[in-house]
């Protein structure tokens, strides 16, 4: 296959995520305190970029190359800075409550005329599912939430995924009462190559992919229901209820929101690849799942042109979800992997469906 980069292989039109799909309590913790320093950030839906603030950084350089990811976080940059704790979760669709549209058009008041143009178009969609919602990726799972779920378990089953259990009650709940026939065929079609990349991601961000989508699924939900607490994962509830429960993600908390709030002057969008951010001497890098999308030797070309924008002892911190990718072999003498900061935070790391959790330091 040619070695051409994502944006000549998908498209970049809409929203994909509306939310953050990567824990960011995870990410803040291998990235630690920064106080002073730069940080690059993928942009996403800009919840994740957000949360680094709580590192306190001097900026944080939110970087994409989908427009539509850069307005969800100028959105969120109009709602931290206008809305209330509480209205900004009914805004987000993290909890339900009445008055969407005029909390959108509050939270867009003082925002550029491109953003409020953008948000007025998606006012419906708001309205019906939140802010949070209104992505590609969150689409796909509220077609699972609540047109296929209900063929496999009743919603007594499916609230009680959310009862706090130990390990042991977990796995048997699991195993001798969800674990059913027709939840395997569900996740084997729902989540197969073909449904994820129509309905989910794009067929792009499966180039590089080697093996079953559908049994990397199905293993990371067992181990989402097992092997951490389903009562204390904001995205399992998501999904599983395209709402959130009692958990919310690190930037959506009330004891998060005000620090974000009295940082917002520190976060600087930037359209374009990561190689075109004109930074040097960052401290730190948050780098999403991008190599996964990237070849090998793409990868290590990206890699390199991160390294020599970062600084020395600053943190390279990555996700993979099927496609392993980490320091490629030509840059392996200038960094070092933290190994034991990577089991201890990924044994908690509650965006479950991840393989694998990066995180490295620059020599």
């Amino acid at each position: 296959m040619t070695d051409l980069a994502i944006t000549d292989r998908a498209a970049f039109d809409r929203i994909r995520y509306a939310q953050a799909w990567e824990d960011a309590d995870v990410l803040t913790g291998a990235m630690g305190a920064r106080s002073g320093g730069d940080l690059v950030s993928i942009c996403a839906s800009g919840d994740n970029a957000l949360a680094l603030l709580l590192c306190d950084p001097a900026r944080v350089h939110a970087v994409d190359i989908s427009p539509a990811q850069i307005e969800c976080l100028n959105l969120r940059l109009g709602a931290y800075a206008a809305l209330s704790h509480g209205e900004f979760l009914i805004l987000m669709g993290a909890r339900p409550g009445p008055g969407r549209a005029a909390l959108l058009e509050k939270a867009l008041r003082d925002s550029p005329a491109p953003t409020q143009r953008f948000w007025s178009a998606l006012r419906p969609e708001v309205e019906a599912h939140g802010a949070g919602g209104v992505g590609k990726f969150e689409h796909y799972f509220r077609i699972f939430a609540r047109r296929l779920m209900p063929l496999v378990h009743s919603r007594a089953t499916v609230e009680a995924i959310f009862e706090p259990r130990d390990p042991v009650a977990r796995a048997k709940f699991f195993d001798t009462r969800f674990n059913t026939w027709r939840w395997r065929m569900l996740v084997k079609l729902f989540f197969s190559r073909a449904a994820m990349g129509r309905l989910g991601r794009d067929r792009a961000f499966f180039d590089h992919v080697e093996g079953s989508v559908a049994d990397h699924v199905f293993s990371r939900l067992r181990h989402a229901g097992v092997a951490t607490d389903p009562s204390q994962n904001p995205y399992l509830h998501w999904i599983m209820t395209t709402r959130h429960g009692a958990a919310l993600p690190l930037p959506w908390r009330e004891e998060a929101f005000a620090t974000i709030r009295d940082r917002l002057d520190r976060i600087a969008p930037h359209l374009g690849p990561i190689e075109t951010l004109p930074v040097t001497g960052a401290a730190g890098f948050y780098l999403s799942d991008i190599f996964e999308y990237m070849s090998p030797d793409l990868a290590a070309s990206v890699y390199g042109t991160v390294l020599d924008m970062a600084r020395p002892g600053a943190r390279l911190v990555y996700w993979n979800m099927m496609a392993p990718r980490r320091v490629p072999p030509a840059h392996a003498s200038r960094v070092r992997t933290l190994r034991e900061e990577e089991a201890r935070l990924k044994a908690r790391d509650m965006a479950f469906f991840y393989s694998d959790f990066v995180v490295e330091e620059v020599l």
